[in-house]
């Protein structure tokens, strides 16, 4: 029911899904009414594969976490992750409020032993023709050096499973490579994490991420967040500039339309909507958060992003990388 479009993005892609998907089953959840209208509309009813669930209540897109948490228990996002915690489905895709998504999934879910606090991450484009993976994006705000460690962790579980890389490499973003530059969380985060038994490459810079220097990049959730609204920005100014200075004379739109291969081709490489579906990991199951403004096509990558972490198992190796490090601390403390 979230995001800028509600039913009319979220049905069309899930009927999508399933189709393309025959190993798959949807529940959409939500007002009866406005999913069954929105079925109707494409020429479809539920079935085997496709049910509807009916929620009473709906999460505003600015509504406070705080509130949607203590007061819509019987919203459409609490119910989606109460089918995760029962076995009834095993993941949940959400376009809406981010925050209330992630205080409700955490609230019901709980986190995974040996994580203090899940994270958000999402991959970025690289010039390798390849992602980088990047967390947190915003979860959190502040963070312990023990808990960008574990941000590290899930990272490369994450990109071990979706990727099969079973050793990814793992960097931490600071403002300078050097191992005395940062502040002092920084610094301790990167001496737990070359203790941590992770492929570990050290500091990197922002422009890392997209020189594809490391399979994945951990950060706290201030810096990632601003780090991945500053490249949407530069993305769509990229894209502006270009817009105009084909069309200042008729010259340039010539030159436009014999180059508009290469620049259709440059769209669809930036094409946010490749990317989307950010992962809540360190939960005790799989959620994904669809940006809000997604289009059918950007919805179906995050089903397909939730699918693909339900076949990969993500959570178990989380869960078995955590306990593998837990007990090594032990050994090495006794």
């Amino acid at each position: 029911m979230g995001g800028d479009h509600g039913p009319h993005v979220t049905v069309p892609a899930a009927l999508e899904f399933v189709r393309a998907r025959g190993d798959v089953a949807v529940v959409l959840v939500g007002l009866g009414i406005a999913i069954e209208r929105e079925l109707a509309a494409q020429g479809t009813r539920p079935g085997p594969t496709l049910r509807v669930h009916h929620a009473a209540e709906v999460v505003a897109m600015d509504e406070p976490p705080v509130q949607a948490l203590r007061f819509k228990k019987n919203s459409s996002m609490r119910i989606a992750v109460n089918l995760v915690k029962s076995g009834e489905a095993h993941a949940c895709v959400s376009a809406g409020n981010t925050g209330a998504l992630m205080a409700i999934s955490r609230f019901v879910l709980k986190t995974l032993p040996g994580i203090d606090r899940p994270a958000i991450a999402t991959i970025l484009p690289n010039v390798r023709g390849s992602y980088t993976t990047v967390l947190d994006l915003g979860a959190n705000v502040d963070c312990t050096p023990e808990q960008l460690m574990q941000f590290g962790v899930m990272g490369a579980m994450l990109v071990a499973a979706l990727e099969h890389n079973e050793r990814p490499s793992v960097g931490l973003l600071n403002i300078g490579v050097e191992d005395i530059k940062g502040n002092d969380t920084v610094r301790q985060a990167g001496e737990l994490l070359r203790a941590s038994g992770l492929n570990f490459y050290g500091n990197v810079e922002g422009d890392d991420i997209f020189k594809g220097t490391t399979d994945v990049v951990v950060c706290d959730g201030f810096v990632g967040n601003s780090v991945l609204k500053a490249s949407e920005g530069v993305a769509k100014m990229i894209v502006a500039f270009l817009r105009q200075e084909f069309s200042r004379n008729i010259l340039r739109k010539l030159s436009a339309l014999a180059a508009m291969p290469v620049l259709n081709a440059l769209r669809e490489r930036m094409d946010p909507g490749r990317y989307n579906g950010a992962s809540l990991v360190g939960l005790r199951g799989i959620v994904v958060k669809s940006h809000g403004s997604a289009d059918k096509y950007a919805f179906g990558q995050a089903l397909k992003r939730a699918a693909e972490e339900v076949s990969n198992d993500v959570v178990a190796r989380i869960t078995h990388r955590m306990a593998a490090l837990t007990a090594a601390q032990r050994s090495d403390a006794a």
